[in-house]
């Protein structure tokens, strides 16, 4: 089982399909993956297979790493497009991530006010009041929403939490009023069980862009596998699949990029 364990809190510079040369920033241990979800595509692998047994970097921690690394990359002529939230698990679910937040847009002004601030997040938490003004805060609040089909999610997605809604999240996501980004994993084939998982066709799509337009987001990313997952079976969209669901997209007037 090929998987990746990131550094924490600092790694990088990678490069991003989607987001350029992105610096990441990883607020779960060093040491395994804490998340709410439990995606079958997860390039971190399962919840189960890699528990923690450190604690969640510090909010003094972060600051102070990422301070020594961004001093570190301006000294070698290097300039991050992004300061991109990732890594082991769900980011908001650090206990201190709106103080993170603002230790970031500190540090990001003093060291490379050009570089935008991104957060890649499941959209669990954003229903609490300081998760949702932190990420009101970020240039770039890119928000999950795979499907908007309850057994799909619970197939794939696979929720920790028993009362994760669609329903609610989708609202929870339009609450920010058009200041957020969805990001969609369209994929192929069947899980290693025999459960069909594509959710590239019409039965899922539809549906979908009905749940986009409602929430008329500034912009959309879709993309497919583009790691070893923990489930070997998998497969890729097309590059076909995706171009047409982005055009579809780009009909409802909103802007979409695909990453293949």
């Amino acid at each position: 089982m090929s998987t990746i364990i990131y550094p924490s809190p600092i790694f990088g510079p990678v490069h991003s399909r989607r987001l350029g040369i992105s610096l990441g920033i990883n607020l779960m241990p060093a040491d395994g993956k804490i998340c709410t979800f439990d995606c079958i595509y997860c390039e971190c692998g399962f919840n189960k297979d890699h528990r923690t047994k450190t604690p969640h970097p510090t909010r003094e921690h972060v600051a102070k790493a990422l301070e020594a690394k961004l001093k570190e990359l301006k000294a070698q002529d290097i300039h991050p497009d992004v300061l991109t939230f990732a890594g082991n698990g769900e980011p908001t679910s650090h206990p201190d991530f709106a103080g993170v937040i603002d230790d970031t847009i500190r540090l990001r002004n003093e060291y490379c006010p050009q570089a935008k601030i991104s957060v890649l997040s499941n959209s669990t938490f954003i229903h609490r009041p300081k998760i949702h003004e932190a990420l009101s805060k970020v240039d770039n609040n890119i928000l999950k929403l795979d499907t908007i089909n309850a057994d799909y999610i619970n197939k794939v997605d696979r929720p920790t939490q028993p009362s994760y809604d669609v329903n609610r999240i989708i609202a929870d996501i339009k609450s920010f009023n058009g200041q957020a980004i969805i990001q969609t994993m369209f994929m192929k084939g069947e899980t290693e069980d025999g459960t069909n998982i594509d959710n590239t066709g019409e039965e899922f799509v539809k549906p979908w862009l009905d749940a986009v337009k409602e929430i008329a987001p500034r912009e959309v990313m879709i993309y497919t596998i583009d790691r070893d997952t923990p489930d070997h079976s998998l497969q890729k969209a097309t590059h076909e699949e995706l171009d047409a669901i982005r055009d579809r997209v780009v009909a409802l007037g909103i802007p979409c990029t695909a990453s293949y």
